[in-house]
């Protein structure tokens, strides 16, 4: 007889949450490695200890946004929608099967509440335990950046009138490197103001977007620091700093920086030069403006002194930010035989742009010619860990696009979806551990028999 299920049958279910979710869920697996006991103390400063309404938990609080980010449920609204009826989310939160579920809000206010740096707390004990389990090091790090596109809509965007930069003393030239807008009017977004116009290649047009520097250990991907920026910001300034984070972080000084040609700057040859960090950054070609390239002019770093092709020294001259001006005697280049291609029009001599820390990339183009193997192999693999990272972010855990807005609620996306990355990671690097020392005592247990019977003299039957 064909059996029938009525619409109405309640069941009692009177046990753990954790015997309906599986071994294998990530939500079960992150739990295994999880300790957030440390929250309550943390941010019991924040509240008061007798007026008011008791608030959420602050671990279940953090839980619930780890399960979101864990599981791409990025927004707050959906997340809760989502854990009313998800088993999983509900116990890796320690909430009970009929216990009400706090207000999609609570978890708002509670961003506002503790600010960004506590959640970068949340993120750097992640990396901490990490390097305890033996899975990071931080002694080769791969660093990138990528952009991350602002919550707003195209209607939301406006040009407003700037000051020009030759008002504010600054070269037009200059700007353009560094990613300014130059002109009267630039786009800035109103609903929005800290995302900035940035883009992603010169074909690309320009988009309203946060910037996230990302920074990953070698041996097993887990990511050692992140920061986000506005969009505009040169990721060749955040390379520093960064390398300073990782190294607090993870209390080992860094051996090898490895990053792409947008890194490919003096200033951070120069800078990772000072602190005996290697530098796997492929350097740019020389751009060619002039029939006499900047490349034929001999620079004496010992006695700071420029010479042109002609053996005639250019003196320093004023200064600009990072560099500074080397001009050439007027009847040096009065007499001159390449005058007419070397000099700009309308000028009686030569002038020449010197960057700081020039020497430091000259070293670096002619290393480059000559990389080893292993600098091969490093280059090699940042661009499968670092940008496979930023892959990983983007398309499983929701950073393609800015979940809310504002400088600093970026900054907290961009930490819990590190933290929840490394979070995987240690759980897998854990469930591999304990695999293998579960085969290594049963291949001892069933070697040890043996070994005794051999040693007494008796042989199996």
């Amino acid at each position: 007889m064909l059996g029938r299920r009525g619409p109405e049958q309640y069941e009692f279910f009177a046990g753990s949450l954790r015997e309906l979710i599986p071994d294998e869920h990530v939500l079960a697996r992150v739990d295994r490695v999880l300790d957030l006991s440390w929250m309550r103390d943390e941010v019991a400063g924040l509240y008061s200890a007798e007026a008011g309404r008791p608030s959420t938990d602050p671990e279940a609080a953090v839980r619930l946004m780890l399960a979101g980010f864990l599981l791409g449920l990025v927004h707050d609204r959906r997340l809760m929608r989502e854990a009313a009826v998800n088993l999983a989310i509900r116990w890796f939160a320690r909430f009970g099967l009929t216990e009400p579920l706090p207000d999609h809000s609570s978890l708002t206010r509670i961003r506002q509440r503790w600010g960004a740096a506590r959640f970068r707390r949340i993120f750097e004990r992640t990396v901490t335990a990490c390097v305890a389990a033996g899975i990071a090091k931080g002694e080769v790090v791969h660093l990138d950046a990528t952009l991350i596109r602002a919550d707003v809509s195209w209607e939301a965007l406006a040009q407003r009138w700037v000051a020009t930069l030759e008002a504010e003393n600054e070269p037009v030239d200059q700007a353009a490197r560094e990613g300014k807008q130059t002109g009267r009017y630039k786009k800035v977004c109103t609903t929005d103001p800290d995302a900035t116009m940035a883009t992603t290649g010169r074909r690309q047009r320009l988009e309203p977007a946060y910037k996230q520097h990302t920074a990953v250990c070698d041996q097993a991907g887990v990511i050692v620091d992140g920061e986000a920026t506005t969009g505009e910001l040169n990721e060749g300034g955040e390379l520093v700093p960064a390398i300073e984070r990782v190294e607090a972080v993870t209390s080992t000084a860094v051996a090898v920086a490895s990053a792409d040609a947008g890194y490919a700057y003096a200033k951070v040859y120069g800078a990772l030069k000072r602190r005996g960090i290697t530098a796997v950054i492929p350097p740019k070609a020389e751009p060619i403006r002039s029939p006499v390239p900047m490349r034929r002019f001999r620079y004496d770093a010992r006695h700071d002194r420029l010479t042109c092709p002609r053996g005639k020294t250019l003196k320093a001259d004023r200064r600009v930010k990072h560099r500074r001006f080397f001009t050439a005697r007027a009847k040096d280049c009065r007499r001159c035989d390449l005058a007419r291609l070397c000099r700009s029009g309308g000028r009686v001599n030569k002038a020449v742009v010197v960057g700081d820390d020039y020497p430091a990339l000259l070293r670096a183009r002619r290393r480059r010619e000559r990389w080893s193997d292993h600098d091969k192999a490093v280059y090699a693999r940042h661009r499968w860990r670092v940008e496979g990272v930023h892959g990983e972010a983007k398309t499983r855990h929701g950073l393609a696009r800015a979940v809310r807005r504002g400088l600093a609620n970026i900054r907290i996306q961009v930490y819990l979806t590190a933290a929840a990355i490394n979070l995987k990671r240690l759980a897998a690097a854990i469930a591999a551990m304990l695999y293998a020392l579960a085969v290594a005592l049963i291949a001892e247990v069933e070697i040890a028999p043996r070994a005794r019977r051999a040693n007494t003299g008796f042989a199996s039957a």
